[in-house]
């Protein structure tokens, strides 16, 4: 069988080629598009799914240099941490609260779920939580970090286990936020309070409408989001050294951004274009949803099916039944709320950037919620470990 192994630019180079395919398809599939599926799903699935039949048929195997994927991310989150403002959170008020609340419910019911779910499949319950909380509200880093843990306390395959349930957890996430929302907005007869807008001239005014393309200014604004990383990066490292609590570097990203920003405001050290911030963050999002799922090996993950896939797909009716009959009245079961629960169910399932994904492909047909994004961004991305850490460490402790 003949392998293949892209390197670094090959990589990315297929990237940018899936995701554009993704959009094409997606802009001539009427389904796709009523179906909110976002194009980097498209693409990166179908590259996916192409990956897995030849290797079944021996023809050759795919392997990628994806780490470009934490710059990516990084990129991506650190933008998100400058758009946080206290006057923004304020702005986000009651529901804001309401949906920060709603995500820690969300969090225990997972995590309460995979217990009963690994004792009706007769599987170690430490290794079925690995498909709870920890893979579906954390991702792959936290499935990662918290795999080495349970593993040092003798829970074999525990790393693999929480990554696989991510990863199916990330292509559930796409795929299921947009009709859920849509389902939502038809049912409901929902309407956008400001009828005669619209999204795509709304996207596009950021490239087209008083968008000061210059070399310097480009420039400050890159050197800001890389100087945040770096900085983020070197908070979560000394946060590590000295209490040995492990806090991902996209969320020492966020909070250095937010610091930033904020102090900025105030002492107005550089001046912060957030259309062309805006333009960035959806060119890094949109590429490392396409990667992340590109790279995905389904062959390996199909080792793992049994109870692990059978507690996944729980986990997504789970989260489809509280969204619906739940967290959408909560939230006030308007607009608004329905384009917040195809945020919900991307980052419950999946990861922010599915959340964004998600939101933004609703948007496109049904009308922008600026509440929507607003709220989720900043729960999912950066008060969302309040209680999802603590609850994590809670059912770990109860089940070791």
């Amino acid at each position: 069988m003949l392998s293949i192994s892209l390197d670094l630019i090959p990589t990315l180079i297929l990237s940018i080629l899936l995701f554009l395919l993704g959009n094409i398809i997606k802009n001539k599939s009427k389904l796709l598009t009523k179906m909110c599926i976002p194009s980097p799903v498209i693409g990166g699935l179908l590259f996916c799914v192409l990956s897995l039949l030849l290797r079944l048929f021996n023809i050759c195997e795919i392997s990628m240099n994806t780490s470009l994927m934490n710059y990516l991310i990084c990129f991506f989150f650190t933008i998100v941490g400058l758009s946080v403002s206290i006057s923004l959170v304020k702005k986000g008020g009651n529901l804001l609260i309401k949906y920060w609340l709603l995500c820690g419910v969300l969090a225990f019911g997972q995590n309460f779920l995979t217990l009963i779910l690994s004792k009706l499949t007769n599987i170690n319950p430490l290794l079925g939580l690995m498909c709870g909380t920890i893979s579906m509200e954390g991702g792959h880093g936290t499935a990662a970090a918290y795999g080495a843990t349970l593993e040092s306390l003798g829970v074999e395959n525990a790393c693999s286990v929480g990554i696989a349930a991510a990863t199916f957890g990330l292509i559930l996430a796409g795929v299921l936020g947009g009709p859920v929302a849509k389902y939502l907005i038809e049912k409901n007869n929902l309407k956008s309070a400001n009828s005669s807008f619209n999204f795509n001239k709304h996207n596009q005014s950021k490239i087209s409408n008083n968008f000061e393309l210059n070399p310097s200014l480009f420039l400050e604004q890159i050197l800001v989001v890389l100087l945040c990383i770096s900085f983020g990066e070197l908070i979560s490292k000394l946060v590590f050294n000295i209490s040995g609590v492990i806090i991902p570097t996209i969320s020492g990203c966020v909070l250095f951004a937010a610091i930033f920003r904020n102090t900025n405001d105030k002492l107005k050290f550089i001046r912060l274009n957030f259309k062309m911030l805006d333009f960035l963050s959806e060119i890094s999002l949109g590429l490392f949803l396409t990667m992340a799922l590109m790279s995905i090996d389904l062959f390996k993950l199909s080792s793992l099916f049994g109870p692990i896939v059978i507690i996944v797909i729980s986990q997504a009716i789970f989260i489809v039944l509280f969204s619906i009959f739940i967290a959408f009245k909560v939230l006030g079961k308007n607009l608004d709320a329905a384009i917040i629960i195809s945020g919900l169910i991307g980052h419950g399932l999946g990861a922010t950037p599915n959340a964004l994904a998600n939101m933004t492909s609703v948007s496109q047909i049904y009308g922008y919620s600026e509440k929507a994004f607003l709220v989720v961004p900043l729960v999912a991305a950066f008060l969302l470990d309040v209680f999802t850490m603590p609850c994590i460490i809670l059912f770990i402790n109860l089940l070791a």
